[in-house]
């Protein structure tokens, strides 16, 4: 006779924010939504917890949230309750929040969904990692026997820490998705009811099913990829750590994704969560944006990871144009020449000036396009900042300040561990790029304040 297998129920979840301030960029844990809709496709039980839903019907109902709206592009700002700043931090003249949902609505929809037999825990800044701490402390409580396993960044750029503190029982890196199936089948193999997991899933995306962006009751916009990973090596940036390969998606799939979520879900904003949108053009984006223009989508598209300058060409702009690019975000980070060739040669003035031009050329306003402007940066002082706001100011857009953060594994993470006076093993709390006017040796506060004036009081 055949024994009836039970299938196996995953709670998948995005831990909290902890954090001195947090906004909603069009922030979606999208490698975790990827999960749920590869795991659901091989037959799993998913139930899903994003403690960063601005939309979760039981904290819209809260008296105090009072900003509940969005700006017509989707972002607006997080609920948040004022916390006991960690042990580290106390010196930072700044509130500290928990940003999300509450914890008593965390803890009932615990007890809401069904009894996991896994808990899948993701992760993203290396310092929100308190958030995650508390998320699997609480799971703990409730399902004490229940495994629990921890992915994403902070997992994969700070492992050994996860391994050490995080309570999780299994910590993987992005490089070890694979073991994932294996994992799930060691843990709850008798439970087993459908074929093991295709590991071709993890080696390209274009066996991914759509992310389950059908998990969340109400959505006002959709992050997209149509790569992933970044052929540039700067020498403050953790991509490549994250993703070591360049890969493309079939551009027309990608098409067909987002007619799929405008039908299913009415989105109207689309986001590229790429961090080279611009790479191999003539086979992707050209012929993406081509597709879009015909199928008359009527739809808006945004840019937040930044694109490179000299990548774009009046083709490319013209198209971004005519498909609803809204805001264009440029990757300049410093006016510095000597600063651009240190820290990876990807962008120069003269294509930076080159590329405004053509954006105003082929349609969009001065209003539409943002600079990213990195500060902080080893080297990097107060005239040189002032220098880099004034150069984007003088090409007739706004700068957007960005300020710089640490991260392990970077090329230039032992040299910030030798001028800020820190020593290994350095808390991930200390990555947070809020405490760089506390701890650079070249930008204070004050210097910080200033150019923070700077920028506000510049209207186009």
């Amino acid at each position: 006779m055949k024994k009836n297998k039970k299938k196996i129920n995953l709670l998948l979840i995005n831990p909290w924010i902890y954090d001195f301030t947090a906004y909603d960029f069009w922030s979606k844990p999208l490698g975790l939504l990827y999960l749920a809709g590869i795991l659901r496709e091989k037959g799993y039980n998913i139930s899903y917890i994003d403690c960063m839903d601005r939309f979760d019907p039981s904290l819209l109902k809260k008296s105090n949230y009072t900003s509940k709206k969005s700006n017509d592009d989707g972002r607006g700002p997080f609920y948040k309750e004022k916390i006991e700043k960690p042990a580290p931090l106390k010196y930072v003249p700044r509130n500290y929040s928990r940003y999300g949902i509450t914890e008593e609505i965390f803890q009932k929809k615990l007890q809401y969904h069904p009894k996991p037999d896994v808990v899948l825990v993701t992760s993203i800044m290396t310092y929100w990692y308190p958030g995650v701490f508390r998320v699997i402390e609480l799971i703990r409580k409730l399902y004490p026997d229940c495994p629990v396993i921890l992915g994403g960044i902070y997992a994969t750029l700070c492992f050994e820490h996860a391994q050490i503190f995080s309570q999780a029982d299994y910590v993987l890196q992005n490089t070890q998705l694979r073991l994932l199936e294996p994992l799930l089948q060691n843990i709850a193999g008798k439970y087993l009811h459908h074929d093991s997991m295709n590991s071709s899933y993890f080696q390209h995306l274009n066996f991914y099913p759509y992310p389950a962006w059908d998990l969340y009751p109400v959505l006002n916009y959709v992050c997209l990829i149509t790569s992933r990973g970044c052929p540039f090596r700067c020498n403050y940036c953790a991509s490549y750590m994250i993703n070591s390969k360049l890969e493309f998606r079939n551009p027309y799939q990608v098409v067909e994704e987002i007619i799929y979520w405008k039908d299913l879900k009415g989105i109207n904003n689309f986001v590229f969560y790429d961090d080279a949108l611009l790479v191999n053009s003539e086979k992707q984006l050209i012929p993406l944006l081509k597709e879009i223009k015909k199928r008359n989508l009527n739809i808006n598209f945004y840019t937040p990871n930044a694109i490179h300058t000299s990548l774009v060409t009046p083709l490319i702009a013209k198209l971004m144009f005519e498909c609803g690019f809204k805001k264009i975000w440029l990757g300049l980070e410093t006016s510095d020449p000597e600063l651009q060739r240190k820290t990876g040669n990807k962008v120069h003035n003269k294509s930076f000036i080159k590329t405004v031009k053509i954006l105003l050329q082929e349609g969009f306003s001065s209003q539409q396009i943002r600079a990213y402007l990195l500060i902080g940066l080893p080297g990097q002082n107060l005239p040189k900042i002032i220098d880099s706001i004034n150069f984007v100011i003088d090409n007739g857009i706004k700068p957007y300040l960005a300020k710089y953060s640490p991260i392990p594994g970077t090329k230039l993470w032992k040299r910030i561990i030798k001028e800020y006076g820190w020593q290994e093993p350095v808390d991930p709390l200390w990555h947070n790029d809020a405490l760089m006017p506390y701890c650079s040796p070249y930008i204070n506060n004050r210097q910080y304040q200033k150019i923070k004036m700077l920028i506000q009081n510049y209207r186009l």
